[in-house]
């Protein structure tokens, strides 16, 4: 007969720390921050409070190139600084776009709390779920982007590229559900057959739309993950301020005060 394995070790949490996050939506289109919230609510452990912050206007409504991103990084950065002047008011900070924003350096650069993008923790936790990864994009400059990204971080050897569902960021909500819907799934399918077993939902603006593209590349039966960037953000920050972590301060993200100051532009 068979030993019967010893019971195994287990601990409890003890934990009461309150954790605050600061969700960032550099675009000025305040129902896709609204929406980001409601969809990372289910799965928050209750001793955290996810805060959202969108980017005042006239930042640009949708950031779908390069332009865009600047523009918005600039105008957040202004923004914020009154709110991350305060410390430790945040643990983490989250910057709800799908690409390498510039704002995650810059915030890196400024303060002291962990700060990272949607892409980053949907690529990384891709990484940890499966061998080979594939986004859904918007557009097809987003796919050219995504692409160049992903060699940035160095995971191409983890691809299986990028597939458009042919929409716009404002599309995903203004266009018809089933149209949509349709696009996007299209798009996971075309990935799955690429060989990817972990879809990441390339778009801040999709992220209500992680059923509809988990049903389809089947999810459930465990065959591919469907990696929502918005939502395993949230949960890495969470873990990285539970364990105290900060940005390290004594290299590339050394603060930049000191020399502004000595240059007497205060231009925050």
């Amino acid at each position: 007969m068979d030993q019967l394995p010893q019971d195994l070790l287990s601990v409890t949490g003890k934990s009461t720390r309150h954790i605050n996050i600061l969700l960032i939506n550099p675009n000025s289109t305040g129902y896709m921050t609204e929406a980001c919230l409601r969809c990372v609510q289910p799965t928050l452990p209750g001793h955290v409070t996810v805060h959202g912050f969108t980017c005042p206007k006239p930042g640009p409504s949708a950031i779908e190139g390069k332009v865009d991103a600047v523009l918005s990084a600039a105008d957040c950065f202004r923004a914020l600084a009154p709110l991350l002047r305060e410390p430790g008011r945040f643990d983490g900070l989250l910057v709800a776009c799908f690409s390498a924003h510039p704002l995650i350096a810059m915030l890196r650069e400024e303060y002291p709390q962990p700060t990272i993008g949607i892409m980053e923790a949907a690529l990384y936790a891709s990484r940890m779920c499966g061998h080979k990864l594939g986004i859904v994009t918007t557009s097809e400059r987003s796919s050219v982007l995504h692409t160049h990204s992903i060699s940035d971080y160095g995971l191409e050897a983890y691809s299986a590229g990028c597939e458009t569902g042919h929409v716009s960021v404002l599309e995903l909500e203004s266009k018809p559900q089933e149209e949509v819907y349709a696009s996007l799934v299209a798009a996971a399918n075309r990935l799955v057959e690429k060989g990817a077993d972990c879809i990441c939902l390339g778009c801040a603006g999709m992220t209500g739309m992680h059923e509809a593209v988990s049903d389809a590349v089947g999810m459930a039966e465990g065959k591919t993950m469907v990696i929502d960037g918005v939502a395993l953000g949230v949960q890495f920050l969470v873990a990285l301020a539970q364990e105290s972590l900060s940005t390290a301060k004594g290299g590339a993200f050394r603060n930049s005060a000191a020399g502004r100051e000595r240059r007497r532009q205060d231009w925050l």
